[in-house]
């Protein structure tokens, strides 16, 4: 913990240099550029930064870290870190770059806060950004050691298998080690980090979930086409890597992966699951369903998923083929357009409604999907008695966090 007096320093500043964050976490990511620009070119993910979500995400983190850190009658900090450390894990994160971040940093709090920042203060909170890196040097050295790989050292180079066009804006990407040996086993509910150098010279990097290949020894993920979208005055990239990869991946070509990682992880227990998807949030289950169905589980499981239209629903055949090999599963789907599929059997138009659905008090509860679709879920299941410790969810931008609508 801190000390007493920093302690004190941190409480009395909290509000000041909170409310000052969200100028600070631009200024410091331009100094850091400025200083390093391979960070930006070669692992920071651009779209992001261009929209701001990493700014605020640092933002968010700092501020939300410094908070628990004085709160006596709080959770453990450290546990807030488990997403970040795995983020930062996939990417081969080192322990000497947390330095860079603090001399860039502070060097943005100090320009913006001026004489505020005095010794006391700067000692108080640097000694808060070192709470909190030392924190995540230490998870992320677990994943390390987990992972059988020495700091850092997590890419490797594996070969496209088989591409299979699994809807018209989706592909899934078979991945196999180049010397036919067995790549390591991922958990249910990890992703992969995928390395691209785009035409430009950038190396830009992103996550895809393992959604699990019919060869144990081999890795599956399923990637999105991203196009650029409008909202109101907000305008979102289009997705630079993953249209990259359906552009340009094929059968026979190689890609820089990373080892697996992600802290969502299917529970080991007999309580029913119950998995709730939309859209592209359907990877994580696929490969929660190949591991029950892999393992004879005879927990019930309940699977409920939301997409535009049949056409349109990724892995929709395999979706429907795993839950027929599971006795204790069922499936109930809602299309916005059902088109001329007659309604039943599971099969329902419009959006995702728990109405009607039974759903086991004890059971634990998965959600992938787009934000605000995650939010309103968790929303509607701790209306219904769910426990909030058991909904668990999956999340790749920085700084999303789902809430109760």
């Amino acid at each position: 913990m801190l000390t007493a007096e920093s302690t004190a320093v941190v409480r009395a500043t909290l509000p000041v240099v909170g409310a000052a964050i969200g100028d600070i976490t631009p200024l410091f990511y331009r100094k850091m550029f400025a200083a390093h620009p391979e960070l930006e070119r070669d692992l920071f993910n651009r779209g992001n930064q261009a929209q701001g979500d990493q700014q605020r995400a640092l933002a968010a983190s700092i501020a939300g870290y410094a908070t628990l850190l004085v709160d006596e009658d709080g959770p453990d900090p450290r546990s807030v870190l488990a997403r970040i450390a795995h983020k930062h894990a996939s990417l081969g994160i080192l322990p000497e770059q947390y330095q860079i971040v603090h001399d860039h940093l502070f060097e943005a709090i100090a320009e913006v806060l001026g004489d505020a920042v005095t010794p006391e203060v700067a000692a108080a909170w640097d000694e808060v950004y070192w709470h909190m890196a030392e924190a995540l040097i230490q998870i992320e050295q677990g994943l390390y050691d987990e992972a059988g790989v020495a700091t850092g050292d997590v890419w490797r180079s594996v070969r496209v298998r088989r591409r299979v066009q699994e809807s018209p804006d989706t592909i899934s990407l078979e991945l196999a080690d180049p010397d036919g040996a067995a790549l390591p086993a991922g958990r249910p509910g990890q992703y992969l980090s995928v390395a691209v150098r785009l035409p430009d010279g950038a190396r830009q990097i992103r996550q895809y979930s393992l959604t699990g290949a019919a060869d144990p020894g081999a890795w599956s993920v399923s990637v999105k086409a991203i196009p650029a979208s409008h909202d109101g005055d907000r305008i979102a990239p289009a997705g630079e890597v993953s249209n990259h990869l359906h552009a340009t991946v094929f059968e026979g070509d190689m890609l820089e992966v990373s080892m697996p990682f992600g802290e969502l992880r299917l529970t080991e227990s007999t309580r029913p699951l119950v998995l709730v998807s939309a859209g592209i949030g359907i990877t994580p289950m696929i490969g929660f369903l190949h591991h029950l169905r892999r393992t004879g589980t005879d927990r019930p499981v309940t699977v409920l998923h939301a997409d535009r239209s049949p056409a349109r629903h990724a892995h929709r055949a395999e979706l429907a083929g795993l839950v027929d090999q599971i006795p204790s599963a069922t499936l109930h789907r809602w299309y916005e357009d059902l088109g001329a599929r007659p309604v039943g059997d599971g099969l329902r138009p419009g959006y995702l409604d728990l109405d009607g659905v039974d759903l086991p008090a004890d059971a634990d509860v998965y959600v992938c999907g787009p934000l605000p679709f995650m939010s309103l879920v968790r929303g509607e299941l701790l209306r219904r008695g769910v426990p909030a410790g058991r909904i668990h969810h999956e999340v790749f931008g920085p700084g999303e966090e789902v809430a109760a609508a």
